[in-house]
């Protein structure tokens, strides 16, 4: 697969992470190296927020002195988004761009619900940046279970409805908003790095492989500190999507990588095939989220504990 290149990737001069939502929350747990935990000022309900089998983020960036942001993916209760989203006072009126890293609805279930409550407070004509045949279809099949499911959750009309909404559909590196990049098609570069089989598509009406080929992620460039890699699932591999944001981008100093591995379940030696070519990698932090699951998590935190960071809902990390 040729890859098309990001020339000259804008430095951002500080960029700020908001883990809007993801399957873990803590209200106990303290500050540690880039991350801000939420505190409250009156009422302890105040840092009590909403965790799901879903992710959420909000994108900061600064370049040029001037503040953009964004948001990336949407996880699946809008109640529980919104709740966070109010916690955490983000400003959506700022929002310049949204995205979704693919059609799961665990990425993005909440999405109409969650800009149809704020529909007052979005910006007019907003992007939204999807992958290649975001609406296609997605199924899964699981072992055990004899039937296959639907596991999409948006429909292209309901989005166009909204109204104030612009689908804008992603093939090569596309910066979304200054300093945030979605990288286009993610090369697989591993030899263990494998679609699960349960993941499938629909092509002429059969069931065939899901690929995956229209997943995103988002690179960023911070300055003086190298790259930072945010992964929604990861399906293409974690290592798969740093090594092709190195390729992309010409740098291979890797500051941040962040996100969904996508290792729930994964057999030990795929586990420890990843966190070695991770630590080959040597980025500066790793935060893994979401769908990385227990083992995996526990093999960063236990292999490289000098990087590792337990994500928890609400967390902000400062660049």
């Amino acid at each position: 697969m040729a890859v098309a290149q990001i020339t000259n990737i804008t430095e951002t001069e500080k960029i700020i992470i908001t883990v809007i939502t993801d399957n873990l929350a803590d209200a106990l747990r303290l500050d540690c190296k880039i991350a801000k935990r939420p505190t409250f000022a009156k009422n302890p309900a105040d840092v009590i927020f909403h965790a799901e089998h879903g992710l959420a983020y909000h994108i900061e960036t600064v370049v040029d002195g001037k503040t953009h942001c964004c948001l990336f993916d949407f996880a699946s209760d809008a109640k529980g988004v919104l709740r966070n989203l109010d916690l955490l006072k983000i400003n959506v009126h700022a929002v310049e761009a949204l995205a979704t890293s693919h059609d799961h609805f665990d990425h993005n279930a909440a999405m109409v619900e969650v800009l149809r409550a704020k529909k007052a407070e979005f910006r007019k004509d907003l992007p939204l940046y999807i992958g290649e045949q975001f609406f296609a279809g997605t199924y899964g099949k699981l072992p055990n279970r004899p039937d296959i499911f639907n596991i999409n959750a948006l429909k292209r009309e309901e989005i166009e409805e909204l109204g104030f909404v612009r689908i804008v559909e992603v093939n090569a590196p596309t910066e979304m908003i200054p300093g945030a990049w979605l990288p286009g098609k993610i090369e697989q570069s591993t030899d263990y790095e494998k679609i699960l089989p349960m993941f499938l598509a629909k092509k002429d009406g059969e069931f065939v492989q899901e690929t995956f080929i229209g997943e995103q992620a988002v690179i960023l460039n911070a300055k003086g500190k190298g790259l930072v890699v945010l992964s929604g699932c990861g399906h293409r591999g974690i290592v798969n999507t740093v090594r092709h944001a190195q390729k992309v981008t010409g740098i291979d100093k890797v500051h941040v990588v962040i996100g969904g591995y996508h290792l729930i379940n994964a057999k030990p030696e795929l586990i420890q095939k990843t966190v070695a070519d991770m630590k080959a990698i040597n980025p500066d932090y790793i935060i893994p989220t979401h769908c990385t699951g227990f083992e995996a998590i526990s093999a960063f935190a236990r292999e490289m504990p000098d990087q590792f960071i337990l994500n928890t809902a609400g967390t902000r990390y400062f660049i």
